[in-house]
């Protein structure tokens, strides 16, 4: 990097603290912190929603499945989350934005103190919160180490960065200013993306290989075949079923991009952009990765450091500084997302729990709640972030597939799959008991046995069981203890009843409420 790459990241880094700056001036109330007050159009949300689904892994994890594999890291990634979103845009979507409208809250996890019980939502809660710093640590490792590629400084150093800057603007900003950033980062995103493309297309041509006929190049043997290596058919099926979750509010943050949308409907349009940004444009992203091996050799046994290099090797400077920008942008939106969702759920769903001053907070208090935890939690991520490498995790892509991949079928199938009408037999029981063997299940599947079996367990095998043994528990056990009671089947109706014109909210089915509870939820004590 010279001094005009060094401009475009600092002149970045710029604007998306003044975004956040003037965000600040949208955010009255804690609903406009979490879900924009319901007031974001379906275009934003759903640029917004595709944007906070990447980090800088794809260009250093993915990208080394592309450097050794080849088209399977699109077949196998961004494909089964295109579809999952699609499918999520009528199974999800709609019922997830009527959490907001219907029942008044703020957190995507706030309705399960009613439609399980207490006990149910703090342990999804404290799990998902926990899992989340480790997820996003891996995601400060992968844009840190590619820092490191163009800079030389330190990975602490380049999380320190990174972290930093995104929690300026998104503690000041709220949800509003997620998007809006996520929206400038598209655009950046955009132009990295075509310049890289067109650059190692004119790379090809100067060596006499066309655009077509690389397929046929020594060095991309096999790289044409779909399912190849670790990532075969029960690894893409698995992936299928657990982005179907987690990309359609299993993770939290995508959940928040339909709260935000001011209806059903336009939470729908929204998840179906989103589906045809990731069936389309990570095609032109993927490209220069499948060609990595006709242009550089990688320094790295996973092949993490081709995108890097081939950038450093075939850019000038300012379009470096671009790309070095796109990389950036990706993991300051899916970081910055992440952690305001995750400071919803502690201030409306863990906080009131654990400390009693905090049922009683005014607008302003649980404001100043949320941008702290959001602070607390970037910090918490960040040191996590400093693990990744170690024994303990694993390399990136390990502690993104098998970590997060693996644990996120236990915790988001008793929140999804509780908003649909064919799964209201199932409650605290089938919840609960399907959380907890689906966790153990990851552990016995990724450690003992894993230890014992010779070469190890598939990583198809180490993704998919715990999904499935969490699948098969939460609905049994519905139908042999059925706790299916008015007050939970009248919450399941009310997101399910299918009619959000204007003033339709009145039409759904009315929630039992007790002494004390806020319009259209019930309280438990």
């Amino acid at each position: 990097m010279n001094s005009l790459d060094w401009a475009v990241l600092i002149g970045y880094f710029g604007v998306m603290v003044a975004i956040g700056v003037w965000s600040h001036k949208r955010v009255d109330n804690v609903s406009d912190f979490f879900t924009a007050g319901g007031k974001m159009p379906w275009w934003l949300s759903g640029i917004s929603h595709h944007m906070s689904g990447y980090s800088a892994v794809m260009f250093t994890g993915y990208a080394g499945i592309a450097y050794t594999y080849g088209v399977t890291s699109f077949v196998t990634w961004s494909f089964p989350i295109a579809l999952g979103i699609a499918i999520g845009s009528k199974l999800f979507a709609p019922r997830i934005n009527r959490l907001r409208s219907r029942l008044h809250v703020a957190s995507p996890l706030e309705y399960l103190k009613n439609r399980y019980d207490l006990k149910t939502q703090q342990a999804l809660a404290w799990s998902g919160m926990l899992l989340k710093i480790v997820d996003v640590g891996a995601k400060w490792a992968a844009i840190a180490t590619l820092l490191s590629v163009f800079t030389g400084i330190s990975l602490n150093q380049g999380i320190l960065i990174t972290g930093t800057i995104t929690a300026v603007y998104c503690t000041i900003g709220g949800l509003w200013a997620d998007a809006l950033t996520e929206l400038g980062q598209f655009v950046i995103q955009f132009l990295a993306g075509i310049a890289m493309f067109v650059a190692v297309v004119m790379e090809l041509d100067d060596k006499g290989i066309g655009f077509l006929g690389a397929w046929d190049e020594p060095e991309l043997q096999g790289h044409g075949e779909p399912l190849v290596g670790p990532y075969g058919t029960v690894f893409l099926l698995a992936f299928l079923f657990i982005k179907l979750f987690e990309y359609n509010g299993g993770m939290l943050n995508q959940a928040q991009r339909y709260m935000a949308t001011p209806n059903a409907h336009e939470a729908a349009r929204s998840a179906r952009l989103s589906a045809i940004l990731w069936l389309v444009w990570p095609l032109v992203l993927f490209f220069p990765m499948w060609m990595s091996p006709l242009l550089v050799e990688s320094q790295k046994a996973d092949g993490s450091d081709s995108y890097g290099l081939m950038t450093e090797q075939l850019l000038p400077h300012g379009l470096l500084g671009l790309v070095i920008v796109g990389f950036f942008s990706h993991t300051m939106a899916m970081c910055s997302s992440d952690a305001n969702a995750i400071a919803a759920v502690f201030t409306r769903d863990c906080a009131p729990v654990v400390w009693r001053r905090a049922r009683a907070w005014n607008e302003g208090q649980g404001l100043r709640v949320a941008r702290i935890t959001t602070v607390v939690f970037l910090g918490l991520s960040m040191a996590a972030a400093t693990q990744v490498n170690s024994p303990t995790f694993g390399d990136i892509i390990t502690v993104v597939i098998k970590w997060v991949a693996g644990l996120m079928g236990p915790m988001a199938i008793p929140m999804m799959l509780g908003l649909l009408r064919p799964f209201r037999r199932s409650g605290p029981t089938a919840a609960l008991t399907s959380w907890a063997t689906g966790l153990f299940a990851f552990w016995l599947v990724n450690y003992p046995i894993h230890w014992n079996v010779d070469g190890g367990v598939p990583l198809q095998y180490q993704v998919s069981i715990p999904l499935a043994v969490s699948l098969v528990l939460y609905i049994l056990i519905g139908y042999l203890k059925p706790e299916d009671t008015p007050e939970r089947l009248a919450i399941i109706e009310r997101i399910n009843t299918d009619d959000d014109g204007p003033g339709s909210a009145g039409a759904a089915a009315a929630i039992p409420t007790q002494q004390g509870g806020a319009p259209g939820v019930t309280v438990k004590d």
